[in-house]
Protein backbone atom coordinates (compact mmCIF):
# COMPACT_ATOMS: atom_id res chain seq x y z
CA UNK A 1 0.00 0.00 0.00
CA UNK A 2 1.48 3.28 -0.80
CA UNK A 3 1.89 6.13 1.66
CA UNK A 4 -0.99 8.26 0.03
CA UNK A 5 -3.67 5.63 0.29
CA UNK A 6 -2.24 4.97 3.86
CA UNK A 7 -2.78 9.02 4.72
CA UNK A 8 -5.96 8.79 2.86
CA UNK A 9 -7.35 6.03 4.76
CA UNK A 10 -6.37 7.85 8.12
CA UNK A 11 -8.14 11.00 7.08
CA UNK A 12 -11.60 8.96 5.84
CA UNK A 13 -11.71 7.42 9.70
CA UNK A 14 -10.70 10.30 11.56
CA UNK A 15 -12.25 12.84 10.11
CA UNK A 16 -15.78 11.57 10.79
CA UNK A 17 -14.84 11.42 14.05
CA UNK A 18 -14.95 15.18 14.42
CA UNK A 19 -17.70 16.96 15.86
CA UNK A 20 -18.72 19.73 13.64
CA UNK A 21 -17.30 22.77 15.17
CA UNK A 22 -13.82 21.03 14.89
CA UNK A 23 -14.14 20.07 11.69
CA UNK A 24 -14.79 24.24 10.64
CA UNK A 25 -11.46 24.87 12.77
CA UNK A 26 -9.87 22.54 10.71
CA UNK A 27 -11.26 23.76 7.64
CA UNK A 28 -10.62 27.48 8.91
CA UNK A 29 -6.61 26.59 9.57
CA UNK A 30 -6.08 24.78 6.41
CA UNK A 31 -7.63 28.56 4.63
CA UNK A 32 -5.36 30.37 6.69
CA UNK A 33 -2.12 28.30 6.23
CA UNK A 34 -3.10 28.37 2.29
CA UNK A 35 -3.46 32.08 2.23
CA UNK A 36 -0.41 32.80 4.25
CA UNK A 37 1.28 30.39 2.18
CA UNK A 38 -0.26 32.56 -1.23
CA UNK A 39 0.67 35.76 0.10
CA UNK A 40 4.32 34.68 1.70
CA UNK A 41 5.40 33.16 -1.66
CA UNK A 42 3.18 34.53 -4.25
CA UNK A 43 2.38 38.59 -3.63
CA UNK A 44 4.62 39.72 -0.79
CA UNK A 45 7.61 39.26 -3.67
CA UNK A 46 5.99 40.42 -6.56
CA UNK A 47 4.71 43.58 -4.48
CA UNK A 48 7.64 44.18 -2.83
CA UNK A 49 9.42 44.17 -6.44
CA UNK A 50 6.53 46.50 -8.07
CA UNK A 51 7.21 49.45 -4.47
CA UNK A 52 11.29 49.36 -5.58
CA UNK A 53 10.82 49.54 -9.08
CA UNK A 54 10.58 53.17 -9.50
CA UNK A 55 14.06 53.88 -7.11
CA UNK A 56 15.68 50.89 -9.02
CA UNK A 57 14.11 52.36 -12.29
CA UNK A 58 15.67 55.95 -11.33
CA UNK A 59 19.20 54.47 -10.66
CA UNK A 60 19.75 52.98 -13.89
CA UNK A 61 18.54 56.14 -15.68
CA UNK A 62 21.30 58.01 -13.86
CA UNK A 63 23.42 55.28 -14.67
CA UNK A 64 22.41 55.33 -18.66
CA UNK A 65 22.85 59.19 -18.42
CA UNK A 66 26.18 58.79 -17.01
CA UNK A 67 27.39 55.57 -19.87
CA UNK A 68 26.12 58.05 -22.27
CA UNK A 69 28.11 61.08 -21.10
CA UNK A 70 31.33 59.17 -21.72
CA UNK A 71 30.23 57.43 -24.87
CA UNK A 72 29.95 60.99 -26.00
CA UNK A 73 33.59 62.01 -24.19
CA UNK A 74 34.89 58.69 -25.66
CA UNK A 75 33.71 59.60 -29.30
CA UNK A 76 34.82 63.02 -29.04
CA UNK A 77 38.10 62.05 -28.19
CA UNK A 78 38.55 60.11 -31.16
CA UNK A 79 36.91 62.13 -33.09
CA UNK A 80 39.97 64.99 -33.00
CA UNK A 81 43.01 64.75 -34.91
CA UNK A 82 45.92 63.22 -33.80
CA UNK A 83 48.40 65.33 -32.68
CA UNK A 84 52.18 65.36 -33.11
CA UNK A 85 54.67 64.69 -30.55
CA UNK A 86 55.95 67.89 -30.86
CA UNK A 87 52.59 70.10 -30.61
CA UNK A 88 51.81 67.51 -27.31
CA UNK A 89 54.93 68.06 -25.82
CA UNK A 90 54.48 72.08 -26.14
CA UNK A 91 51.26 71.21 -24.33
CA UNK A 92 52.29 69.23 -21.94
CA UNK A 93 55.28 71.70 -20.82
CA UNK A 94 52.62 74.54 -20.62
CA UNK A 95 50.31 72.58 -18.69
CA UNK A 96 52.93 71.41 -16.31
CA UNK A 97 53.81 75.41 -16.14
CA UNK A 98 50.43 76.77 -16.06
CA UNK A 99 48.13 74.32 -14.08
CA UNK A 100 49.97 72.81 -11.48
CA UNK A 101 50.68 75.88 -10.37
CA UNK A 102 53.73 75.69 -9.43
CA UNK A 103 53.73 72.24 -7.90
CA UNK A 104 55.11 70.58 -10.83
CA UNK A 105 58.44 70.05 -12.49
CA UNK A 106 58.96 68.78 -16.60
CA UNK A 107 62.29 66.64 -15.72
CA UNK A 108 63.04 65.01 -18.96
CA UNK A 109 61.53 63.29 -22.27
CA UNK A 110 63.68 60.84 -23.75
CA UNK A 111 63.51 59.71 -27.34
CA UNK A 112 60.82 57.08 -27.49
CA UNK A 113 60.16 57.43 -24.30
CA UNK A 114 57.17 59.56 -21.93
CA UNK A 115 57.64 62.59 -20.14
CA UNK A 116 58.88 62.73 -16.69
CA UNK A 117 57.13 65.57 -14.00
CA UNK A 118 57.76 65.58 -10.74
CA UNK A 119 55.10 66.94 -8.53
CA UNK A 120 55.58 67.91 -4.88
CA UNK A 121 52.71 69.38 -2.87
CA UNK A 122 49.73 69.52 -5.04
CA UNK A 123 46.17 68.84 -4.45
CA UNK A 124 44.13 65.76 -5.20
CA UNK A 125 41.42 68.66 -7.38
CA UNK A 126 44.43 70.57 -8.89
CA UNK A 127 46.10 66.80 -10.17
CA UNK A 128 42.59 65.68 -11.37
CA UNK A 129 41.90 68.36 -12.98
CA UNK A 130 45.59 68.16 -14.71
CA UNK A 131 45.04 64.98 -15.96
CA UNK A 132 41.61 65.68 -17.68
CA UNK A 133 43.61 68.63 -19.34
CA UNK A 134 46.69 67.10 -20.20
CA UNK A 135 44.51 63.80 -21.56
CA UNK A 136 42.48 66.03 -24.03
CA UNK A 137 44.81 68.43 -24.84
CA UNK A 138 48.27 66.96 -25.02
CA UNK A 139 46.88 63.87 -25.38
CA UNK A 140 48.94 62.14 -23.03
CA UNK A 141 48.06 59.33 -20.70
CA UNK A 142 49.48 58.34 -17.30
CA UNK A 143 51.89 55.18 -18.00
CA UNK A 144 53.48 55.22 -14.22
CA UNK A 145 51.98 57.04 -11.88
CA UNK A 146 54.16 57.14 -8.40
CA UNK A 147 52.38 59.27 -5.49
CA UNK A 148 52.86 59.92 -1.61
CA UNK A 149 50.71 61.36 0.48
CA UNK A 150 52.41 64.51 1.86
CA UNK A 151 51.31 65.42 5.43
CA UNK A 152 54.31 67.63 6.21
CA UNK A 153 53.29 70.64 3.81
CA UNK A 154 51.08 73.52 5.35
CA UNK A 155 47.99 73.80 2.83
CA UNK A 156 49.48 75.60 0.02
CA UNK A 157 51.45 73.98 -2.70
CA UNK A 158 54.61 75.88 -3.55
CA UNK A 159 54.42 78.71 -5.55
CA UNK A 160 51.28 80.14 -4.17
CA UNK A 161 51.50 83.47 -2.14
CA UNK A 162 49.28 84.84 0.18
CA UNK A 163 44.95 84.06 0.43
CA UNK A 164 43.80 84.73 -2.80
CA UNK A 165 45.71 82.28 -4.61
CA UNK A 166 45.92 79.64 -2.60
CA UNK A 167 43.75 76.09 -2.39
CA UNK A 168 41.98 74.75 0.32
CA UNK A 169 43.63 73.41 3.11
CA UNK A 170 44.03 69.23 2.29
CA UNK A 171 45.72 66.51 1.39
CA UNK A 172 48.85 67.44 -0.64
CA UNK A 173 50.75 64.76 -3.20
CA UNK A 174 54.20 64.34 -3.87
CA UNK A 175 56.10 61.93 -6.66
CA UNK A 176 56.48 61.13 -10.09
CA UNK A 177 54.53 61.00 -13.13
CA UNK A 178 54.98 59.48 -16.38
CA UNK A 179 53.32 60.54 -18.96
CA UNK A 180 53.03 58.73 -22.22
CA UNK A 181 52.82 60.71 -25.49
CA UNK A 182 51.38 60.42 -29.09
CA UNK A 183 54.12 58.28 -31.20
CA UNK A 184 56.09 60.68 -34.00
Amino acid sequence: MKWTQTLEARWQAWWPELGAREQRLVIAAGVFVAVALFWWIGLAPALRTLSSAPAEHAQLDAQLQNMTNLQKQAKALQSQPRASRDDAMRSLETSVREDLRGAGQLQSAGVGEGATIAVRGASAETLAQWFAQVRSNARAVPREVHLTRNTQQGGKPPGTTGSGGAEPSGSRWDGTLVMSLPAR
